[in-house]
């Protein structure tokens, strides 16, 4: 797989196109595993074998061939004992595609270490959201609104390209769910047909949708039969080339906000060491006087504000030195005095 810099050269050239990340999400038993399994069987028998990473440590079993595999290194029962969780939820890469399957959506999507996966590989990679929908449990309209916001949510989370595979097209087809999202009007009388509290506040979130529904790309598959994956790799193209024009010109350009912001708090940072080894220079004295003007903040506080060893060891023995000089110089006529008065006492009691 190329990087960044090279892919958008190989691009411009004319060359092979760089591998595309498919980060697959969906709510349980929205079909996942099976769309991953159909989706890296469609692209082995079609000679390009993608790059296939699990990260369900839950899974009882990946019935498609994982070069990473979460369950080798994370035991999810001992993690659900140690810390009182529940268990959780996966990726694929070829076209050159890079996939991810996660059973617990809100986990991956809301988590910190969802955000650094999706970040790390959304800076690497043309990255596309693949949100898996089972079209046959959203014939109801209210369940139907509760999957586009959370395809919503997750959209306006990640900020990448996006894109809803209605699956299990081979129980019903999708074309209701599309003319709900083309048509407000179908949708209400739909919804005329609920008279709970929820139907009420669907229909409210129900405006708010539109300007989603005005670019987002739907596909109906069925993981199953294998059926509208022709379809799918043309919508993953162009949500590729969506990529390449409109987000990495943003994540680079967040990239050199960010190196600016560091690079500033590091010159702030060494601009108050100065200050601070300043006035340590004007308490010191001649202390610091001694040093070298050359000398750099970092080797000032590695040793402290001190001299070295050699040198400090060579001050400590001369003032030891004077020290002593300074105390016999003050004790040499005190002695004299004391024996000339010994002396001139034991005179006068021997003449007597």
């Amino acid at each position: 797989m190329a990087a960044p810099a090279e892919a958008a050269a190989l691009q411009a050239s004319g060359g092979p196109r760089p591998s595309v990340c498919l980060l697959v999400l969906g709510m349980a038993g929205s079909g996942k595993t099976t769309f991953v399994q159909r989706l890296t069987g469609h692209l082995h028998s079609q000679g390009s074998p993608p790059y296939v990473i699990n990260l369900d440590p839950a899974v009882h079993e990946v019935p498609f061939p994982a070069n990473i595999d979460i369950r080798d290194t994370v035991k999810y029962k001992e993690v659900m004992k140690q810390y009182g969780l529940g268990p959780n939820g996966g990726i694929v890469t070829s076209l050159n595609l890079f996939a991810t399957r996660f059973d617990q959506i809100e986990v991956f999507t809301w988590s910190a270490s969802g955000t650094i996966i999706t970040e790390a590989l959304a800076s690497s990679f043309p990255t596309v959201v693949i949100y898996v929908m089972d079209t046959s449990r959203s014939t109801n309209p209210v369940t139907f609104m509760s999957n586009m916001l959370y395809a919503c949510s997750i959209l306006y989370k990640t900020k990448l390209p996006f894109i809803v595979v209605m699956n299990k097209t081979d129980i019903i087809d999708h074309s209701f769910a599309v003319e709900w999202m083309q048509d407000f009007e179908a949708f209400q009388d739909a919804l005329n047909q609920e008279t709970t509290y929820v139907s009420n506040l669907t229909r409210s979130m129900s405006l708010v949708l539109d300007e989603f529904y005005s670019s987002l790309r739907v596909v109906g598959v069925s993981a199953v039969l294998g059926t509208g994956l022709d379809e799918l790799f043309m919508q993953v193209t162009s949500a590729a080339e969506e990529y390449e024009r409109e987000y990495r010109p943003e994540y680079e350009r967040l990239k050199k906000s960010v190196a600016s912001a560091q690079s500033q708090q590091q010159k702030e940072q060494l601009e108050r060491l100065r200050k601070d080894l300043g006035s340590v220079a004007l308490d010191t004295g001649t202390a610091t006087d001694s040093l070298s003007p050359a000398l750099d903040p970092s080797d000032l506080i590695l040793t402290r504000g001190t001299l070295d060893e050699e040198d400090e060891e060579a001050d400590s023995d001369t003032d030891d030195i004077d020290h002593r000089v300074t105390e016999e110089s003050r004790e040499e006529p005190a002695f004299q005095n004391f024996m000339q008065e010994s002396m001139a006492q034991y005179w006068k009691r021997n003449n007597k």
